[in-house]
């Protein structure tokens, strides 16, 4: 059981070398620095859309210009 053809051992041997090599430091301020970019990357898709449900607000209340 496992992804692919890798099995649970095999991920705990490079989750701990991983750890080894990079400290448990550097790997939690990576979480932080890639939380940090979820919450941007999520509160720039909301603008977005704000943003696209104004502009459709005052496209329908435009009754447009002759073509």
């Amino acid at each position: 059981m496992g992804i692919g053809n890798i099995g649970i051992w095999q991920l705990l041997v490079v989750l701990l070398i991983v750890l080894l090599i990079f400290g448990s430091g550097k790997i939690k301020n990576l979480g932080k620095d890639l939380g940090g970019a979820f919450k941007g990357f999520r509160s720039a898709m909301n603008e977005v859309e704000e943003t696209d449900r104004e502009l459709r607000k005052s496209d329908s209340k435009d009754p447009g210009t002759p073509g």
